[in-house]
């Protein structure tokens, strides 16, 4: 890609960025559940809802330092956990993507799959990578440029223009089993994503703080 092109939406995302840090910081600002303003959160076409069909979606993506289109439907059999950021450039979001990749084989020992996304572009994508901000990045970014999937998923804030820290696992049948949604301060963890992917897949009835090997109820 043209280095031009690629400076000039490093200048952009870094500006879409200090807007997130501002809004980060600031007390009661729109669009941040918990500060005590006003969520502005409205989800007209939310579908996203527990034991139903996960929402459809085919995105541009980049894989590596390639442009594909993923969909959904390419990871049939599989388990999915799509998680959500609000930006590129930003300050908690490298810490997750960097986290989730570095767990990726943990998470393919379970028949899962990992992908990630937000509403920047794929441009935007790619010019993070090839910054080195995100290592050696194992599982694609999905670019959701017209925000129809994280409105969708229900993890659109629609006051700030981004989407919120959404985490969704969606079984290989295709439908959706477990969603939690983060404040953007707070950053998701690894390690409870794992427990409760390995908590699914037993099929059984699990307790609070249920780990691996432990005995499940009624089973």
């Amino acid at each position: 890609m043209n280095k031009m092109i690629i400076a000039a939406v490093l200048t952009l995302a870094l500006m879409g960025a200090a807007v997130e840090a501002r809004a980060e910081s600031a007390p009661g600002s729109p669009g941040m559940p918990g500060k005590g303003g006003a969520s502005g959160r409205e989800f007209p076409g939310e579908t996203a809802r527990i034991g139903a069909p996960a929402p459809f979606f085919a995105l541009d993506a980049v894989v590596g330092k390639e442009f594909r289109k993923i969909s959904l439907a390419d990871y049939q059999g599989k388990w999915v956990v799509l998680f959500f950021y609000p930006n590129d450039f930003s300050f908690v979001c490298p810490t997750e993507i960097k986290g989730f990749s570095s767990a990726l084989e943990s998470f393919r020992k379970l028949n899962a799959e990992i992908l990630g996304a937000s509403v920047d572009s794929k441009f935007s994508h790619l010019a993070w990578i090839e910054r080195g901000d995100l290592g050696d990045l194992k599982f694609p970014l999905l670019s959701d440029v017209t925000k129809d999937v994280s409105g969708k998923y229900g993890v659109l804030d629609r006051a700030e223009g981004t989407a919120l820290r959404g985490l969704f696992i969606i079984d290989p049948q295709g439908a959706l089993q477990y969603v939690v949604i983060h404040n953007r301060d707070v950053g998701r963890s690894v390690d409870e994503t794992l427990r409760v992917l390995e908590a699914l897949q037993t099929g059984s009835l699990c307790p609070v703080g249920w780990k691996p090997g432990q005995k499940t109820l009624g089973k």
